[in-house]
């Protein structure tokens, strides 16, 4: 620092105003891509030592509802509206009430409370909230700059995104039953991701319970118009197959406005782990499906699951890009999976831009299940992480917990990826949670490069005839077996991750990665573990274990080659080199922060923001803070 002198760093403060300028003139990127990138530079490797806290912003759930958190979790990626819309920062808590901040000082500018009925048994989630302008063309009487959100007891509302008022022209007073369109069923369907909209339609997907009944409601994608919020167009994704439902659209939407295309990652058909009464491959269930925006027509559908037994929903938003060929650019997509793969697809066709392969896949399993043969491998990117786990693989702190770990897994239904449950206990690698999860990915188009962050843990599942018991639970909680009668079906199934005696996973870490691919190449560039282990312990220890933690949310990248994640189990918020993924900064949380990171440009100033509301899964301290991070002033 001392060979600085005062006017190199007057120079340099100039240069990082201009480039500040620079990219806030810069449009804001477009959330319905999928890339979670930013141009803004202000924030680079040089500085980012001097990042730290610029304001602190708690929406009050917290304290009014410690019980109601315990299995929710705030995990809102906020959005920053434009300047002719006011400049709000806004976001949404677990129980869909709507804030909008200053963007400089987190000061409140107006809340809006939808009043959900909290007795719902489901958890609470809200990952953001939707911003549209209605075009000058269109007479509207006010309310022309609006907010959208969608509450866990399944309204869908508008809001002036000046004030946060009903905008009264829309639906009845501002909000659309979706009850009443067939689209809601208490303590069985829900709202976790926000709407999607563009070209004066708003789109609508949910979160249908998991595991519990052999015919969940079905998992039916709705469209409305932006303006009236009169119903433009539904989609039901198990059209013509009986004896099911789900198939849902829980992670967000991809919109490429242009084209008129809209992009809907489907999950499993119900129940989960159980496929007698729905026969064949359940075609556009675990499926990325493109269908014209404007009509609600299917386009195509590509399943990368046949005939689903492994709750392989797919788990977050399909990723917009210009895939760089030798004869150019095409537009594409690619689309991460719980099984850890990335498969990369010409955007208007679905046809695979890298080989896919229908491989053999073990398929004996319980009377009257038949099983697919075969499913689909992506040749190229390779997987992200491990897909198999043998006895031989087992890990543990000591030779004695090592081999209780080898014995439990020379013990289960092994057969490798996609190893159909059974009743005999059966190794399920990747678990439900993944591989990726519903953060995705981020991208950096000048490089070519998605970063994924992974979940590197072994579940076991067991069939258990003629069992009855319950659970709300999404997945099993830490060092314990979820049970769950499937109503239907002559089945409990029972789900717990593989771990030691002493409470650690049997498989080698790190079990959380962050890895980066080349979507040009097709070819994984690095890959580093991702968390510490130190407070996942029954004590806490004094120094970070950087083996790695599960992990849920997403990540941001910059231009400056900055990628911001927190979504792991030790309260931190992390920032990695795109070029190598060396960590590069970290800063301690008051609770782990599970939501997608975003960043803005405001008079000036680069400002970082992540929501900071626990880890409900595995039982970790509940939180509801907004955390904004910036450069000294």
């Amino acid at each position: 620092m001392r060979r600085i002198n005062v006017p190199l760093k007057s120079l340099l403060t100039c240069s990082a105003f201009l480039m500040a300028a620079h990219a806030q003139a810069l449009p804001m990127p477009d959330p319905l891509q999928g890339q979670h990138f930013s141009p803004a530079t202000q924030i680079n490797r040089e500085n980012l030592d001097s990042l730290a806290p610029a304001w602190i912003h708690q929406s009050g759930d917290l304290a009014g509802n410690p019980e109601s958190l315990r299995n929710s979790a705030g995990q809102s990626t906020p959005i920053l509206l434009p300047e002719e819309a006011g400049e709000s920062l806004v976001y949404c808590t677990p129980f869909n009430r709507v804030i909008a901040l200053d963007p400089a000082s987190g000061k409140v500018r107006w809340q809006s409370d939808p009043k959900i009925n909290r007795e719902n048994t489901r958890p609470f989630r809200c990952r953001g909230v939707s911003y549209w302008s209605v075009p000058a063309s269109i007479k509207v009487d006010s309310c022309r700059q609006r907010i959208y959100s969608l509450t866990a007891d399944r309204r869908l509302i508008a809001l002036d995104a000046h004030t946060g008022n009903l905008c009264k022209d829309f639906g009845k007073g501002g909000e659309v039953a979706l009850a009443e369109h067939g689209l809601f069923k208490p303590d069985e369907v829900a709202s976790s991701s926000p709407p999607a909209v563009a070209n004066g339609v708003v789109v609508v997907g949910s979160s249908v319970i998991d595991f519990a009944l052999a015919e969940a409601p079905r998992g039916v994608v709705a469209a409305y118009d932006a303006v009236t919020g009169e119903p433009r167009w539904q989609f039901d994704p198990l059209e013509g197959i009986a004896n099911t439902g789900g198939a849902n659209v829980w992670a967000p939407i991809a919109i490429d406005a242009e084209r008129d295309l809209i992009f809907l990652p489907t999950s499993a058909p119900s129940p989960d782990y159980y496929g007698v009464l729905r026969p064949g491959d359940n075609r556009n269930a675990n499926s990325v499906i493109a269908l014209q925006l404007s009509t609600g027509k299917q386009l195509w559908s590509f399943q990368h699951s046949h005939h689903d037994l492994w709750d392989f929903d797919t788990p977050a938003q399909p990723i917009l890009f210009d895939f760089q060929s030798e004869n150019g650019p095409v537009p594409a997509l690619a689309q991460v999976t719980k099984q850890g793969f990335v498969f990369v697809l010409e955007r208007t066709t679905g046809k695979p831009l890298f080989p896919i392969e229908e491989r053999p896949v073990a398929v004996r399993t319980i009377p009257e299940e038949v099983t697919s043969p075969t499913q689909p491998f992506p040749v190229k990117p390779p997987p992200l992480m491990p897909t198999s786990l043998s006895a031989d693989d087992a890990w543990g702190l000591t030779f004695w917990d090592r081999q209780k770990c080898h014995e439990k897994i020379a013990a289960l239904n092994n057969q490798g990826l996609f190893t159909p449950p059974s009743e005999q206990p059966t190794l399920m690698f990747p678990g439900s949670m993944g591989g990726a999860n519903w953060g995705g990915g981020a991208y950096l188009a000048e490089h070519n490069l998605l970063m994924v962050n992974v979940n590197v843990l072994p579940f076991v599942g067991q069939l258990i005839k003629n069992a009855e018991t319950t659970s709300t639970r999404d997945h099993p909680t830490a060092g314990q077996t979820m049970h769950v009668t499937m109503k239907g079906t002559p089945y409990t199934v029972a789900i717990g991750a593989l771990m030691s005696p002493l409470g650690i996973p049997c498989n080698p870490p790190p079990w959380g990665r962050l890895v980066a691919v080349d979507l040009a190449k097709g070819e994984i560039v690095w890959s580093v573990a991702l968390g510490s282990v130190h407070e996942m312990g029954p004590v806490t220890a004094p120094f970070r274990i950087n083996w790695g933690t599960p992990n849920i949310g997403g990540g941001l990248v910059t231009a400056s080659g900055i990628m911001f994640i927190g979504a792991t189990m030790d309260r931190t918020f992390h920032a990695f080199d795109s070029r190598d993924g060396r960590e590069l900064w970290n800063y301690k949380l008051p609770v782990d922060a599970t939501a997608t990171p975003m960043t803005y440009m405001y008079k000036g100033r680069q400002f970082i923001v992540i929501n900071a509301g626990g880890h409900a899964m595995f039982d970790r301290l509940a939180g509801d803070y907004l955390y904004a991070f910036a450069l000294p002033e």
